[in-house]
């Protein structure tokens, strides 16, 4: 059973998941000066909230649904934009939480730091190079 008739509908959706969570304010004049003033607060973006907001009862039947042909290309633009809003804090002064979170959503550390997909995890290509030593056979012709 779909929740969405149409990839339309389930864009349309998406697009109001990530204007919801910028909050709801009005602008005051004070001191000369116009400032927001919320009266729903901004909220992080969580894949969680996206399942939710969407209609979805887990997180689990939001990501079966990213497999589905139909539907997939827009559930994981909306997985790449929170995916995205997490990157952006990597570059604030404490951003362990983000790492974690990144990890996740399935990236992987690499060893400068930067953070991998599990798609470029998959990627890696090994070659053995020989180094002209013979292997060993069995445990007896090991030296230590």
């Amino acid at each position: 059973m779909s929740v969405f008739k149409t990839a339309r509908k389930l864009a349309n959706k998406t697009a109001a998941y990530f204007r919801y969570i910028e909050g709801e304010y009005h602008l005051e004049a004070k001191l000369g000066k116009e400032e927001k003033v919320y009266s729903r607060e901004p909220e992080p973006a969580t894949f969680t909230g996206f399942a939710l907001f969407i209609g979805f009862n887990s997180r689990q039947a939001l990501e079966a649904y990213e497999q589905n042909g139909e539907f997939g290309y827009v559930v994981s633009r909306g997985r790449l934009q929170i995916e995205a809003l997490y990157e952006k804090k990597l570059h604030q002064q404490s951003s362990s939480g983000a790492v974690f979170a990144l990890k996740n959503l399935g990236c992987k550390e690499k060893s400068n730091g930067r953070l991998l997909s599990e798609k470029q995890v998959a990627a890696l290509q090994v070659e053995i190079v020989d180094n002209g030593l013979k292997t060993a056979e069995n445990e007896a012709e090991v030296l230590i």
